[in-house]
């Protein structure tokens, strides 16, 4: 079996993935990009703003909560994959240059969108839900990205308070880690799970020991964008001039400050990969970022 085109993890510096969601219900662009047509232009133009790989994803994983109410009901898979395939089909036959990721906790969408093209496999469950992922993964030779979450798809809570977040994450994503490469799995990426049943402090506690993470041997993937907790981080800073900003929620096309913010605080304590919807805002903040570090 060829090796997938995961070779985007070679390259030195932070990088950028750029967010490509075909759902209805995605908490900041559900609905947008649902047409495969336009899902392709949207995936081509992060591409060209600077994108190292783009992850696409069919389901929703909206937790339950105060925030999003009962949270994103299950997809059954053969609508997840009506929604991705198409998308993946149209842009490794026209695109083949532009690395594509796939955001999946189940093993049978992961082995299509895989013979489909896809190079990487973006699971949130870190193995948990589906016990088959990881050996779809290693016998394409494709990368892994496990994500540390609370609970299950489906039934997800929003935060689920913890007197030590960042052993517990560091030793789940350890054991996951250690399954993924006892499959096989050379590529393994890490991602703290930002907002998956962590509350706000949880959240930048992990943000800030994000070098305890590193010390796994694995490139780091943080998604901040656009989550709650940015906007609370945004809403409940003290020490600045409110200029007749308003203290109330911030929706989420507004969080793009507070994301960058906390996007740079990660990338100085290890992150290798940024996960995003604001990919040229985002490719231009690192940029300057590197250049004055």
């Amino acid at each position: 079996m060829p090796e997938s085109g995961s070779h985007f993890l070679d390259q030195a510096g932070p990088m950028v993935m750029g967010i490509l969601n075909v759902t209805p219900d995605s908490f900041s662009d559900g609905g947008c990009y649902l047409e495969p047509g336009r899902a392709v232009e949207r995936a081509v133009l992060m591409a060209r703003q600077g994108a190292a790989v783009i992850d696409i994803g069919g389901a929703s994983s909206r937790p339950r909560g105060q925030t999003y109410g009962e949270g994103a009901p299950l997809v059954p898979a053969t609508e997840e994959c009506d929604r991705i395939l198409p998308v993946v089909e149209e842009l490794a036959r026209n695109h083949p240059e532009i690395p594509l990721s796939i955001d999946t906790f189940r093993s049978d969408v992961a082995r299509a969108a895989l013979e489909a093209g896809a190079d990487m496999i973006n699971d949130i469950t870190a193995l948990r839900f589906d016990p088959d992922m990881a050996h779809v993964v290693a016998r394409r030779q494709a990368a892994l990205c496990l994500m540390h979450s609370v609970g299950l798809p489906g039934d997800m809570p929003h935060a689920a308070p913890h007197e030590d977040i960042v052993n517990l994450v560091r030793e789940d994503l350890r054991q996951a880690r250690d399954r993924a490469r006892a499959a096989g799995i050379r590529r393994v990426v890490l991602d703290p799970g930002f907002g998956f049943g962590k509350t706000t402090a949880g959240n930048m506690a992990l943000i800030e020991h994000l070098a305890a993470l590193a010390e796994l041997g694995c490139p780091l993937l943080i998604g901040v964008s656009r989550k709650k907790s940015v906007a609370d981080v945004m809403r409940e800073s003290r020490g600045v001039a409110s200029g007749g900003i308003s203290p109330e929620n911030i929706p989420p096309e507004d969080r793009l400050p507070g994301s960058l913010a906390i996007t740079g605080l990660a990338i100085q304590r290890g992150a290798r990969i940024v996960r995003t919807h604001d990919v040229l805002e985002t490719v231009r903040y690192l940029r300057a970022l590197i250049h004055i570090a």
